[in-house]
């Protein structure tokens, strides 16, 4: 048979109608007993009250924003929106830039063909930001936090994790091999028996700078102290800080006069620096140099959209030029602190935008939630296993871009709803 007949008969059999495709079931006995068991871990969570469900928003991040649902916008105080940016014009335009010119993604990691001139320049602004030699960029900072203790810590080394540290900073820290030891919060007694007890070739104190739940900030000062006595390295988480916490947003050592202290800071893009995407680890050259050539989350995640780099060297640059907004989200989080005291409410916290309104009760912080929804105010109740049992609260967040009048409005609403629930009287 000659070729060309060889094609003409494969496409009139390609051309034949065909029966559709059998559709094969997946409802094994083995995929049954797993259904079952995951609905009644679900069914537990929807009796405990904790069952969360996600609010679909249909416009841009913003302090006011459309609800499915709702009708007319909503003033939202829960994103970790703090400067407000993640739709300001210029840091829109300046991600709109990046896309013609540089593509939507890079399909590739950044040591193969992953690296273009912006990641560079974002990497080189972030280091000139935190005062540090050098900085490596992840798809998120709880990338930055599963990649580096494994890919620093050996069996010979020890690290001592404040008991509330985010998830990420937990998840990665099991991860390495080293000799793991968790101090009470913020107990600078219970840290420095457990550095005194232990011999170690290396010892990481690790922080979160701001702790997301309750808003209170870490203490820096003594934690310096105590690394400097008995030898360790001090690693800060600062997501919750940078950008916008200190005199000028740059983060927890700032807000402590400490500027450059820190021996390690991790930290995010998708909060204050524009609220896309994206994490790093900021410090000196060797342990950069080090994270490229092990950090398994680096070498093995696709790099940063240009997009999302170009958005957050706006920020940047927003931030080196000037402080306005980082001091107008601190004015802001003292008006909300000081009038939600005034009403009677407990607020968790050290004069942070984070704002915890604490209620106790998972059932209580979630109807307290869809009452300042109908109130068109957006908050968000967070209980058990995101807060520990007992301190569900409604997790305030103050920004930027919140107007005094639309403070005053949630604060209303928050005196309102607390009365009708026995809140406050």
């Amino acid at each position: 048979m000659s070729t060309m007949q060889f094609t003409r008969n494969l496409l009139q059999k390609c051309n034949q109608p065909r029966a559709p495709a059998a559709l094969y079931s997946t409802v094994t006995a083995a995929s049954q007993k797993l259904r079952t068991i995951i609905q009644n871990q679900l069914d537990d969570i929807r009796e405990a009250g904790t069952y969360k469900s996600e609010r679909i928003i249909t416009t841009p991040q913003a302090t006011e924003i459309g609800v499915e649902g709702s009708t007319g916008k909503i003033l939202n105080f829960c994103a970790n929106n703090y400067l407000g940016l993640s739709a300001n014009d210029d840091v829109i335009r300046y991600g709109k830039k990046a896309l013609d010119e540089y593509g939507a993604g890079l399909s590739s990691v950044r040591f193969i063909c992953g690296t273009q001139n912006i990641h560079k320049q974002l990497e080189g602004k972030l280091s000139a930001f935190h005062q540090r030699e050098d900085t490596i960029l992840y798809a998120s900072c709880f990338d930055a936090n599963a990649g580096i203790f494994e890919a620093v810590l050996t069996p010979d080394d020890a690290v001592f994790s404040d008991e509330l540290n985010h998830a990420s900073i937990i998840d990665g820290i099991r991860l390495c091999k080293a000799k793991k030891a968790r101090y009470l919060h913020r107990n600078m007694a219970d840290l420095e028996e457990k550095l005194r007890t232990t011999d170690a070739r290396v010892k990481m104190i690790v922080t979160d700078g701001v702790f997301s739940m309750d808003g209170n900030v870490a203490p820096l000062p003594e934690i310096f102290e105590l690394a400097d006595r008995y030898g360790a390295v001090t690693f800060v988480d600062d997501c919750h800080a940078t950008g916008f916490f200190g005199k000028t947003g740059r983060g927890t050592e700032e807000f402590y006069g400490m500027l450059g202290r820190c021996d390690i800071i991790n930290s995010t893009l998708g909060k204050a620096l524009g609220g896309a995407a994206g994490g790093y680890t900021t410090g000196p050259r060797e342990l950069i140099d080090l994270l490229r050539q092990k950090s398994r989350p680096y070498l093995f995640s696709n790099s940063l959209p240009p997009p999302v780099v170009a958005s957050a060297q706006k920020v940047l640059d927003m931030l080196m030029e000037s402080s306005t907004l980082t001091a107008k989200v601190q004015s802001n989080t003292r008006r909300f602190r000081e009038a939600m005291t005034r009403a009677g409410f407990t607020i968790s916290g050290m004069d942070h935008p984070i704002s915890p309104v604490m209620l106790g009760d998972a059932r209580l912080a979630s109807t307290f939630a869809d009452e300042m929804l109908r109130r068109g105010i957006y908050v968000i109740g967070f209980s058990y296993p995101v807060v520990p049992k007992g301190k569900a609260r409604i997790r305030v967040q103050l920004s930027a871009a919140h107007t005094e009048e639309g403070i005053d409005r949630a604060v209303a609403a928050f005196i309102e709803v607390g009365k009708q629930l026995g809140v406050v009287s």
